[in-house]
């Protein structure tokens, strides 16, 4: 049975993420401003003995309770950092990533979505996995959007994961993400593009509070292609998709030179831009806001976010790691649970 979207008064599940990386420093200081930045309560998936060896460890003052009583986190999450037990298998020390945990981070992330399937949470949000750690335990999935898509599905529920970049400035959405740049433009069909305008554009509706969404889409090549002296893609691929997602009652415009859609002047015509690649969305974002971006996983059928870095292993318990993206992961996940207007 489909996930029916979740009441706001559900908790939001904090995934632990790699328990070597900045996740649970960034977890510690997110609970220290839950007052300051009005967070909702959320409940972390993960090894008390985790985050109370780094509170310890960065001078944190944050007591840590172990709850899986969902129905009392309001209460209790006032008072401390609350979380569902999932032992790790070795020792995490800051900056040393072990394989022998990869079987928890990987547990965290299946047991929220499970709980989420069960009508106990409201909306996932992951902190940093190391890939390359998971891969060496065996992991099958590219990352954690493939992962989710195949743990909807074990659920009996249709995924089309696409990845959406937010900021109070801007959204945007690569149609293709972590491939070889050469790969691009083989990867790049009409059914793909309009698969990924069609998540969009229902996900923007549905929970993100904006009715009617305006969509715009770049081109691949230079200015779009200059009318084919500099590509074809935009006049065989791009161009003919467009038209048939506006014939579909999509208000949509494009292929726009990706050197001239971001600029200033013009956000306040879209709601979001689809670009062809993953350098062409993410450079615009990440200098507009490094340090607030998140990255929201669209066509699931659960809201899931995340902060827009990695696990920044140099810097891990060096009380220099940043709670910001967290922060507004957060935020973002619970007005959108509620069915908010969120951010650009």
């Amino acid at each position: 049975m489909p996930t029916q979207p979740a009441p706001a008064r559900l908790p939001l599940l904090l995934t632990m993420g790699d328990p070597a990386g900045i996740g649970p420093a960034i977890t510690l200081t997110a609970w220290l401003a839950r007052r300051e930045r009005g967070l909702s309560p959320f409940l972390v998936l993960g090894d008390p003995d985790l985050y109370r060896a780094r509170a310890r460890q960065l001078n944190l003052q944050v007591p840590v309770t172990q709850s899986g009583d969902l129905a009392e986190l309001n209460e209790k999450f006032d008072h401390a950092l609350c979380v569902l037990p999932l032992p790790l298998a070795a020792p995490a020390r800051p900056g040393k990533p072990d394989t022998r945990n990869a079987e928890t981070v990987i547990a965290s992330i299946k047991r929220a979505v499970d709980l989420i399937h069960a009508g106990r949470g409201g909306a996932l949000i992951t902190n940093p996995i190391s890939k390359q750690v998971l891969y060496e335990a065996g992991f099958p999935y590219p990352g954690h959007t493939e992962y989710l898509g195949a743990l909807a599905q074990a659920h009996g529920e249709r995924a089309e994961p696409v990845m959406m970049l937010h900021c109070p400035q801007l959204r945007v959405v690569p149609a293709t993400v972590h491939i070889p740049l050469r790969q691009v433009p083989t990867s790049l069909t009409r059914e793909r593009i309009e698969t990924v305008v069609r998540v969009t554009a229902d996900a923007l509706a549905a929970r993100f509070g904006v009715s009617h969404p305006r969509i715009a889409v770049t081109g691949l090549n230079p200015h779009a292609g200059e009318e084919g002296a500099l590509g074809e893609e935009e006049q065989r691929v791009i161009a003919p998709a467009i038209a048939a997602l506006r014939e579909a009652g999509y208000t949509i415009t494009g292929p726009w030179p990706a050197d001239t859609i971001f600029q200033e002047r013009l956000r306040d015509s879209y709601d979001c831009v689809i670009a062809m690649y993953h350098d062409q969305a993410l450079i615009p974002i990440k200098t507009l806001a490094f340090d607030h971006a998140v990255n929201i996983t669209l066509g699931l059928p659960f809201l899931r976010t995340s902060p827009d870095h990695g696990t920044a292993f140099d810097i891990a318990g060096s009380g220099k790691a940043s709670p910001s993206s967290l922060i507004e992961a957060l935020r973002v996940a619970a007005q959108a649970a509620q069915g908010e207007r969120v951010g650009a």
